[in-house]
C-alpha cells in the first residue's frame, strides 16, 4: 500500500495530481468536440503555434502564459479568417499557419543562446513544478471552459453533426466555430506548461476518443474522458515516481494506452455480440 500512496504524500506530487485532474477536465470539455469534428490536426497546429509568443515572452522576461495567450489568439483569428476563404481548404490554411508560426518561433529561439531549458519546458512541460497559483489559474480556466461548453452546447452539437441545419436553426455556425476554436485554445494554453505542447494532445484527444465506444451522449463522453484523464494522471505520476521517468510523458503515454485498450475491448465486445447473435436460432 505504501507503493501506491507513498508518492502522493509529497506536496509537489499532490499539486501535480490536482493540476493533472484540472487539465484533464478542461481537455475533456474541448477534446470531445475536437474528436467529434475530426479537428486533431488543428489541435496539433495550435499547440505548436504557441511557440512564437512563448519565445518572445521568455526573451524579454515576460509572462510565458501571456505570450501563449497572444499566440493562441493569433492562431484562432488566422484559422477563422482562412476558413472563410472559398478557394482555400481549411486543412491547407491550418497547415500554412502551423508551419509559419512554428518557423517564426524557431527563428526567435535561434536568436537566443540560452533558450534550451525553456524550450524543453515548452515542448515537454513539467507537471511536477505546478505551483499553487497555477492551480488557481487552472481552476479559473476550468470554470470558463465549463461556462462556454454549457452556453454553446446546442450550437456545438449542431455544428458537429449538421452544419447546414445549424444555419437553418439560426445558430450562427461561423460564430460557433470561432467560439469552439477559442475553447480549444483555452485548453491548450492552460495545459501546455503542465504536459508541454508535444504531449498536450495526449490528454486532449486520447481520453475522449477512448470514451466514445462506451458513452451514449456528448456529455457522457466528456464525463468519461475527464475520468480517464484523471486515471492517466494518477497512474502516470505513480509510475514516473517509481520508474524515474518523465512525468508528463508518462501521463500522456498512459492516456494513449487507455485509448488502445478501450478500442480493443470494445472491438472484442462487438465481435462477441455478433457471434452470439449469429448462433441464436431464429423462430418461425
Amino acid at each position: 500500500m505504501e507503493w501506491l500512496t507513498g508518492p502522493f504524500e509529497v506536496t509537489f506530487v499532490q499539486r501535480a495530481l490536482w493540476g493533472g485532474i484540472l487539465v484533464s477536465a478542461i481537455c475533456a470539455l474541448a477534446g470531445t468536440w475536437v474528436v467529434l469534428r475530426g479537428m486533431a490536426f488543428l489541435g496539433d497546429a495550435m499547440s505548436h503555434g504557441l511557440l512564437p509568443g512563448v519565445a518572445i515572452a521568455a526573451l524579454f522576461g515576460g509572462n510565458l502564459l501571456v505570450g501563449a495567450v497572444a499566440s493562441a489568439a493569433v492562431m484562432t483569428a488566422g484559422v477563422t479568417a482562412l476558413g472563410r476563404t472559398p478557394r482555400l481548404s481549411q486543412d491547407t490554411g491550418i497547415g500554412l499557419l502551423f508551419v509559419g508560426m512554428l518557423s517564426l518561433g524557431v527563428i526567435i529561439v535561434s536568436r537566443s543562446q540560452s533558450f534550451a531549458v525553456d524550450l524543453t519546458g515548452f515542448l515537454f512541460g513539467d507537471v511536477l513544478a505546478v505551483r499553487e497559483q497555477d492551480l488557481a489559474l487552472l481552476a479559473g480556466a476550468l470554470l470558463l471552459a465549463l461556462a462556454v461548453s454549457v452556453l454553446g452546447h446546442r450550437a456545438f452539437l449542431a455544428l458537429a453533426f449538421d452544419p447546414r441545419k445549424a444555419r437553418t436553426l439560426g445558430l450562427r455556425p461561423r460564430l460557433a466555430h470561432a467560439v469552439l476554436l477559442g475553447l480549444l485554445a483555452l485548453a491548450i494554453v492552460a495545459s501546455f506548461h503542465i504536459v508541454g505542447t508535444l504531449l498536450v494532445l495526449g490528454l486532449l484527444i486520447a481520453p475522449p476518443a477512448a470514451a466514445l465506444p462506451w458513452a451514449r451522449s456528448v456529455r457522457g463522453v466528456m464525463l468519461l474522458a475527464a475520468l480517464l484523464g484523471t486515471v492517466s494522471t494518477f497512474l502516470g505520476l505513480l509510475l514516473s515516481w517509481h520508474l524515474s521517468t518523465a512525468a508528463g510523458a508518462t501521463v500522456s503515454a498512459l492516456a494513449v494506452s487507455l485509448f488502445f485498450l478501450s478500442h480493443l475491448v470494445s472491438g472484442l465486445r462487438h465481435r462477441r455480440t455478433r457471434h452470439l447473435a449469429a448462433t441464436v436460432p431464429t423462430t418461425h
